[in-house]
């Protein structure tokens, strides 16, 4: 763990001196939790294929296990990697809607955590965010986005709304200002020969019908 990571973590989690996205890389590599923005809301980043890692991010969260977290990539290839085959539809949706407020739901590898798996399978979106990304990017594989909220409780738009929520209980706090997003990303699950919404959200389903029956979008 770098010697800055050290000492910028306060003993009540509100340090005001601004940590680094080597600092926030450092403590996903240590399984620690890292607060970070996107382009929605504040999420809760954890290394998903660290059980250490996703047991902090339940608990701190206060979420059910079976109520599974999304994942955010560093950009396509790495999305897909985590999936057992790639629905054609996929390739379409991402190249129209990532990076953006996307999350694509497909059937994971057989290695990934049961935590982060429903019946429809595993969700992953490519945020615009750049930290979101460059997170993502350093660990080298996606991170958790749930939002960055006790369960139940609405979203953080602000690092300071993160704070009061999960004080030292998390390492790394990455400042992105005051997040603006009206509604959380759209959730699209795809299966054999089909799709659906399961959660509405930034992009609407005449939009992603549109795209998918290889109208382009104005």
């Amino acid at each position: 763990m770098s010697k800055r990571l050290k000492d910028t973590a306060s003993n009540d989690g509100a340090s005001q001196q601004p940590f680094t996205l080597d600092d926030g890389i450092a403590a996903l590599h240590a399984s620690e939790l890292v607060v970070y923005p996107t382009e929605t809301f504040y999420g809760l980043g954890a290394d998903p294929y660290s059980k250490e890692g996703l047991r902090r991010l339940f608990e701190v969260k206060g979420r059910d296990k079976d109520r599974p977290v999304g994942l955010i990539a560093a950009d396509a290839t790495m999305a897909f990697s985590i999936f057992h085959e790639i629905h054609p539809l996929a390739r379409r949706l991402a190249d129209a809607f990532w990076p953006g407020p996307l999350t694509i739901v497909m059937q994971p590898r057989d290695d990934f955590a049961p935590e982060l798996c429903s019946p429809e399978g595993v969700s992953v979106r490519v945020s615009p965010n750049p930290v979101a990304r460059t997170l993502a990017a350093g660990l080298g594989h996606p991170i958790t986005a749930t939002s960055a909220n006790l369960s139940g409780q609405t979203p953080a738009t602000t690092l300071d709304e993160a704070r009061a929520a999960f004080g030292d209980k998390v390492k790394v706090y990455l400042e992105g200002g005051k997040l603006m997003a009206m509604r959380p990303s759209t959730v699209v699950v795809l299966s054999e020969d089909d799709w659906q919404i399961l959660r509405p959200g930034v992009i609407s389903e005449t939009e992603i019908a549109a795209v998918l029956a290889g109208e382009a979008l104005k």
